[in-house]
């Protein structure tokens, strides 16, 4: 009996020791980094048993960043299908109209207009009576909700809407004259925007915008040096406007004769006929939205599925509808959590890292997003987590004061895990929330 009870004993601390230490280590690397502990959230689970591996204010709810996107874009993809296709597509009917019909592409550039005016003037239609816009495929609503007013000029948060052209983005440059006189600025494409140039030729290139809404929308002020020519890039503040200038370039380019207006209808269902079509894959959007955390691509997806779920126009209403109803078909409590967005980006966004991380395990097999989620040295990874080479594919996040990391790990031992880190401080700096991300994902890696 005694040899049975030694026996159970070193059974147990065999099982348990390694959870102990791995425990120990993430603990060790969380009061040593300097970063209040109640700011960190984290939850690790092992992928083939659920079970905890290691969990802090897991079930606190935190602001999640682009980590977001994990969850958006697998929900929007299993209802869209890995063949989904954004189409932005030209019809004629009977009576010699034309229809664009939209797709809300977030690849869609001017060229692609350019390409279906071209196949339409070769297929000899040169003088349609009346120009159709289909824009139903989403709402009109070109922000989300939360999105900070003073983001606008921000490139990495520009409007989307059905509209989407040119990543909805304005290139600007800026050069360099005689030292100390005003710099040139211009535009590459024609738009109504209107500069106050108080950028001069300097030492540096150090140029800073901004624009007071309240004010004028259209007026943006320029500040700083200018050493050597450079650009910035401007999102569009009115991406419909934007999209019908470039779309009535494409038809003065192509010489065909139409000077009438551009009509919001919807395609009809009976005579007419495909003229010209662009696609974009599905698999552009996994890249940019997992990869690179375009939230354009990310929220245009989430609303386009949404509107897919409910067979009409997409919105957030709609795609928050499809999210729910994905999340109760696997199982998973949403009670804990909100979503007001596709992407990440607005505060009001809540996650709590014990439902991300069963999120995870549930989707541990689902190539639809393990296929593209970015390993070290790819996307948002080009320069960070190195240290675990192939052994990582996870999304990272970043608000103001908030960083976060989500995704797989495979650890020194062959066990997969899932894991959901959320660092919510306003005193240490992204570096140091960044560095913290890491040492917990070395103490995992290292111990279990």
């Amino acid at each position: 009996m005694k040899k049975f009870i030694n026996l159970l004993i070193l059974l147990l601390i065999f099982v348990v020791a390694p959870q102990i230490a791995n425990a120990y280590s993430v603990d060790k690397a969380i009061s040593d980094c300097g970063i209040n502990r109640g700011a960190v959230s984290v939850s690790v689970r092992d992928t083939k048993t659920g079970k905890v591996v290691y969990q802090l204010h897991e079930k606190h709810p935190q602001i999640p960043a682009s980590t977001l996107k994990i969850i958006t874009y697998t929900t929007a993809a299993d209802t869209l299908g890995k063949d989904f296709k954004f189409k932005t597509e030209l019809y004629k009917n009977t009576n010699n109209e034309l229809y664009l019909k939209l797709a809300a592409d977030p690849f869609l550039t001017s060229k692609n207009l350019e390409e279906l005016i071209e196949d339409a003037e070769k297929k000899k239609i040169v003088e349609p009576k009346k120009f159709y816009i289909d824009d139903f495929v989403i709402d009109n609503v070109e922000w989300g909700e939360g999105w900070q007013w003073d983001d606008e000029l921000n490139p990495l948060m520009p409007k989307f809407s059905p509209y989407n052209l040119d990543k909805n983005l304005l290139k600007l440059f800026i050069e360099p004259t005689v030292a100390g006189a005003p710099a040139q600025l211009y535009l590459t494409t024609f738009y109504p925007l209107t500069f106050i140039n108080l950028v001069t030729t300097g030492k540096e290139n150090d140029v800073k915008l901004s624009k007071k809404n309240f004010i004028s929308p259209n007026i943006i002020t320029a500040e700083g040096t200018v050493e050597k020519q450079f650009s910035m890039e401007i999102p569009t503040n009115h991406p419909k406007r934007y999209f019908t200038l470039r779309l009535e370039e494409a038809i003065r380019n192509s010489h065909m004769e139409y000077y009438g207006t551009f009509t919001q209808a919807k395609l009809p269902s009976q005579n007419v006929y495909k003229v010209a079509g662009v696609e974009h894959d599905l698999e552009q959007a996994a890249d940019a939205i997992l990869k690179d955390s375009n939230n354009m691509a990310a929220e245009s997806l989430f609303k386009i599925a949404g509107g897919k779920y409910v067979q009409n126009t997409g919105s957030i209403e709609h795609a928050i509808e499809m999210f729910n109803n994905y999340c109760k078909k696997n199982k998973l409590d949403t009670s804990d959590i909100k979503i007001v967005d596709g992407s990440g980006v607005s505060k009001n966004n809540l996650m709590t890292a014990d439902f991300m991380t069963n999120f995870l395990v549930k989707e541990v097999n689902n190539k639809i997003l393990t296929d593209y989620l970015p390993i070290p040295s790819e996307g948002t990874f080009a320069n960070r987590m190195l240290y675990f080479k192939d052994k990582l594919k996870a999304k990272s996040g970043t608000v103001s004061d908030v960083s976060a990391l989500a995704g797989y790990l495979t650890t020194q031992r062959g066990n997969v895990v899932a894991f959901d880190i959320m660092i919510n401080d306003s005193k240490s700096s992204p570096s140091d929330k960044k560095m913290l991300e890491e040492y917990i994902l070395r103490a995992v890696y290292s111990n279990y």
